[in-house]
């Protein structure tokens, strides 16, 4: 990850206690606890899971209060660790992976993250079953109607600061906000409740990767005691509310919850990437009327001017001609083939991608085909399995330049998971 949002925050002198001794069951307790938690797990009637940094330091993102943590080295006037890879490339770990999984099959009811990294909402957690307590890096909102806008890029701000980009509702068209917050910022009332609600409705409250030390955030689980429900802690540290606990574990979360799908028979579904991109093809008449020039542009679906972090290189051919800009006569039929070289997300390897795309010059404005949800689409038109594939999701001309746009998804499998 850029340690980009540690560096954002505002300085401040207490950040709790940290460089925290960790524990590590031996392996005879850690199977025993082990198969307690399954139990609680398939006994539950409303898990709710909380998590915190610790669920993403197998992603290559390191946590704040361990003893390489981003706080405890700061605090003790060492250079902040380096992370194995940006934001936008980590990818979701195993536990991340095993949560959606449980998701699917209507056991996890609700996860409450302090995260910021996004990646619960890569791995396929539905939103509205996430409340992200202290924001998401990739996600602006619009503070006049609401809407929220998910991004494949880092924003550039935190502290709930203008962007630099505007709500897409011809009605609103206000300044957009980041949601990451800093220290001094209140907590989200429409997460925070919303926490509150299924905390309070949980039977079982599972708490991975946490030190349970910053308030309020840290007091949430507690509020499941009152109606009779549990608390489980994973972590490799003790925490304040460790007395509260059923259970405590220390050990690696990855390995704790893989352990939890093998004894619940039930497989980690792999992590599946989609990604998003427009080609606009626009074309004018020259001066004479006798040829259409041509100009090609591969761009961001979140605005022309955005990054595409996940395109390394673009190669363009064309059947006649080397040049991105063409002209052809009135008639003329065409093939342009992209080569398209991907950065994946955890290795520094590329992949090679081949668009076929004819276009026959009209005189008239193509039909529109509007497909909403582009993601559920996407995964609908590539059938999940065939991952590697890629498929239009959107078609749309516009009149002046005159242009096609066509917005492509892409389907990654990443990560193929399991618990041996």
């Amino acid at each position: 990850m850029s340690l980009g949002y540690a560096e954002k925050l505002s300085f401040i002198e207490d950040v709790g206690q940290v460089g925290m001794t960790e524990f590590f069951d031996s392996a005879h307790v850690l199977q025993d606890k082990i198969e307690q938690l399954a139990k609680l797990i398939e006994k539950s009637r409303h898990l709710v899971v909380f998590t915190g940094a610790g669920i993403s330091t197998s992603c290559g993102i390191p946590d704040f209060r361990g003893p390489k943590g981003i706080w405890t080295l700061q605090r003790e006037g060492q250079p902040l660790p380096e992370a194995s890879l940006p934001f936008h490339r980590a990818m979701p770990s195993m536990t991340h992976m095993a949560l959606v999984g449980l998701e699917k099959a209507g056991i996890l009811k609700f996860v409450i993250s302090q995260n910021v990294d996004g990646l619960h909402l890569r791995s396929g957690i539905p939103r509205e079953k996430l409340a992200e307590l202290h924001g998401n890096s990739f996600m602006e909102t619009c503070p006049s109607c609401g809407a929220e806008y998910y991004r494949d890029f880092e924003l550039e701000t935190i502290g709930l600061k203008e962007t630099s980009r505007r709500c897409s509702d011809e009605k609103c068209g206000a300044k957009l906000r980041d949601t990451v917050l800093d220290w001094e910022d209140a907590l989200p009332p429409k997460e925070m409740n919303l926490a509150e609600k299924h905390c309070r409705m949980g039977d079982l409250v599972l708490c991975l990767g946490t030190s349970l030390q910053i308030t309020p955030a840290c007091n949430l689980p507690l509020k499941s005691l009152r109606g009779g429900g549990k608390i489980v802690i994973v972590n490799l540290q003790k925490t304040p509310k460790d007395k509260k606990a059923s259970l405590v574990i220390h050990g690696f979360v990855d390995k704790v919850i893989a352990g939890v799908m093998e004894l619940l028979n039930m497989k980690i579904p792999p992590y599946i990437r989609i990604d998003l991109f427009q080609i606009i093809l626009s074309q004018s008449l020259s001066s004479d009327k006798k040829f259409v020039n041509w100009t090609i542009r591969i761009a961001s679906v979140h605005g022309l001017s955005a990054p595409l972090p996940f395109i390394k290189s673009v190669e363009v051919k064309l059947d006649f001609c080397t040049s991105l800009f063409m002209r052809t006569v009135l008639t003329e039929t065409f093939e342009i083939f992209l080569n398209l070289s991907l950065v994946m997300d955890a290795v520094a390897l590329t992949l090679g991608l081949k668009f076929l795309l004819i276009f026959r010059i009209q005189s008239k404005v193509l039909n529109l085909t509007r497909m909403p949800h582009w993601e559920r689409c996407a995964m609908r038109q590539l059938k999940i399995r065939n991952a590697g594939r890629s498929a239009v999701v959107e078609r749309k001309t516009v009149l002046v330049p005159k242009s096609e746009i066509t917005v492509h998804a892409m389907l990654r499998m990443l990560k193929h998971l399991s618990t041996n």
